[in-house]
């Protein structure tokens, strides 16, 4: 089965960490994932400056180690990481900023990517948000 998950929940919510345990379980079964899409609160996750307190895991880095390690296709919306200050290096320079945060394992784009990620799968699932 394809499925396509959506993360509405900053990475210190549960909902964070219920959608990663999600997204592995559905490659550990055998399932693809077609894009995870970072929306809302969601796309404080790909910051790469997120520090959480030491006796707490760090969902940020295991997303985007999880990304990484299964080459797969993470999406944060641009619209919601830069109202959130959450941007790459081309956003930080059309905007006067001085740096970029966007963890090197997402990508910024629009809201139809979620809209194309749920034509693609079999299963949408959505994880926080109001």
């Amino acid at each position: 089965m394809k499925f396509a998950i959506a993360l509405f929940a900053p990475p210190h919510a549960p909902a964070s960490r219920r959608a990663l345990r999600f997204a592995e379980a559905c490659l550990a079964g055998g399932h693809e994932i077609v894009r995870l899409f970072f929306y809302q609160d969601g796309v404080y996750s790909a910051s790469a400056n997120v520090v959480p307190p030491q006796d707490e895991p760090n969902i940020s880095a295991e997303w985007s180690n999880f990304v990484r390690q299964h080459q797969l296709d993470g999406v944060v919306c641009i619209a919601a990481a830069l109202r959130r200050g959450v941007l790459n290096q081309e956003e930080a320079q059309r905007y006067g900023r001085p740096s970029a945060n966007l963890a090197l394992d997402w990508e910024l784009s629009g809201l139809g990517q979620l809209h194309e990620a749920a034509q693609m799968a079999d299963r949408l699932v959505s994880f926080g948000g109001n």
